[in-house]
């Protein structure tokens, strides 16, 4: 599986860690920037993760700020994107499962790395249970 992931400068540190979880469980992964935490504005790079995964079918996106609420709001603005913000296993779970997100979006300022790594686990482990879901997501697309 392909992910495409961009920070802010807020989320820039737990990045690479995120890289490397996605990258041990075999997917290919796509660093959208930045480069290094000086300050950026999140909208761009939520813009660049976000267009990746529309145009590249199938492929998934993580995007990191400070608390992954900017980063959401952004995404969730790019038509073909349904991204969600987790902070535990659980909701990232569900948001595969439920809602089929193509973007999974994190908090660096209030999600330490241990929970990061099994929201990871959790998003590119669940799939999309389709039936009577399918029917809500076309409602928002």
């Amino acid at each position: 599986m392909r992910y495409f992931i961009g920070s802010d400068h807020a989320g820039f540190n737990i990045k690479q860690n995120v890289i490397e979880m996605l990258e041990s469980r075999g997917h290919e992964v796509f660093d959208l920037g930045p480069k290094d935490n000086n300050r950026v504005d999140y909208p761009d790079f939520a813009k660049e993760v976000c267009k990746k995964v529309v145009e590249d079918s199938g492929s998934f996106g993580v995007l990191i700020c400070g608390s992954g609420i900017g980063m959401s709001i952004a995404a969730n603005k790019i038509n073909g994107i349904r991204a969600a913000l987790c902070t535990d296993a659980y909701m990232a779970k569900m948001t595969r499962a439920h809602n089929d997100a193509n973007v999974l979006c994190l908090g660096e300022r209030v999600t330490g790395l241990g929970v990061v790594e099994s929201i990871i686990e959790a998003f590119c482990s669940t799939e999309f249970e389709g039936g009577r879901h399918a029917c809500r997501i076309g409602k928002i697309e």
